[in-house]
């Protein structure tokens, strides 16, 4: 397929269809393998669960013509690390395992009761919060994921709380700036347009190639919460700017 040319709707349309089936049987056959060593150490169940999103990435290039690219890939600090990202498609949550160590994700527990996804989600001991319960949820990220850093496991969270379309201005919830300020970790921010090419809802999955910007690492220890706050979500905002093409919108 040429990236050159948009392929027609029956085209995507079939495409796309090929990628779903094998996104679903995978996920079935990954998490039912997850299921059988539930018992094993967390980084064995985290090989086998990251195993579907390495998976769907090459389903994703094969099928839909759907690469990445990445910028700033030199910042990735060598230790654990909290990444702060901007959530604009499920294309995200199965990229950052090819490309960043042994991971979790802060997210909301309603989604471990997800048959078959939500099982396997639970074995690999992600960080589950209750998003209406305020300040206290805040504090389960405080408490629970410096645990994982110090595991030496990384954290992502996406401080939209949701996947938000290119182009549509967003408010980022303080609790990953608090936690920030609190540990020894080293804070990375990341942006990426994903959504211009796996859009939020959309069956559709459209050729190209996304672009990930990786920024420069620190340490937000001893910082004000509002500040770490100004300097990550200025630095997305600013970089969205340089990567996003707003004629991919609402495709």
């Amino acid at each position: 397929m040429n990236n050159s040319r948009l392929p027609s709707k029956v085209e995507l349309y079939l495409r796309s269809s090929i990628f779903w089936l094998f996104h679903i049987v995978s996920v079935v056959a990954v998490v039912s393998t997850l299921l059988c060593f539930f018992w094993a150490p967390i980084n064995t169940r985290y090989a086998i669960a990251s195993s579907w999103a390495k998976m769907n990435m090459h389903f994703l290039k094969l099928f839909c013509n759907l690469d990445y690219k990445i910028k700033g890939k030199e910042n990735i600090p060598s230790e654990p690390s909290l990444v702060i990202s901007n959530h604009q498609s499920t294309w995200e949550t199965l990229a950052f395992q090819h490309f960043l160590p042994n991971q979790l994700w802060v997210l909301k527990k309603e989604l471990l009761r997800v048959p078959i996804f939500g099982w396997g989600l639970a074995i690999i001991s992600p960080i589950a919060i209750d998003r209406s319960a305020g300040k206290k949820a805040v504090d389960q990220i405080v408490e629970q994921g410096e645990k994982k850093l110090n595991q030496g496991r990384w954290v992502i969270i996406f401080p939209e709380g949701t996947r938000i379309s290119p182009g549509v201005d967003s408010k980022y919830k303080m609790g990953s700036f608090i936690f920030a300020t609190r540990i020894t970790h080293p804070v990375l921010p990341v942006a990426h347009n994903a959504g211009e090419f796996w859009p939020k809802h959309s069956f559709i999955k459209y050729p190209g190639t996304i672009t990930v910007s990786i920024g420069e690492s620190f340490n937000a220890e001893g910082m004000e919460p509002s500040d770490v706050k100004q300097k990550v979500e200025g630095w997305i905002k600013q970089e969205l700017e340089v990567i996003t093409d707003s004629s991919r919108w609402n495709r």
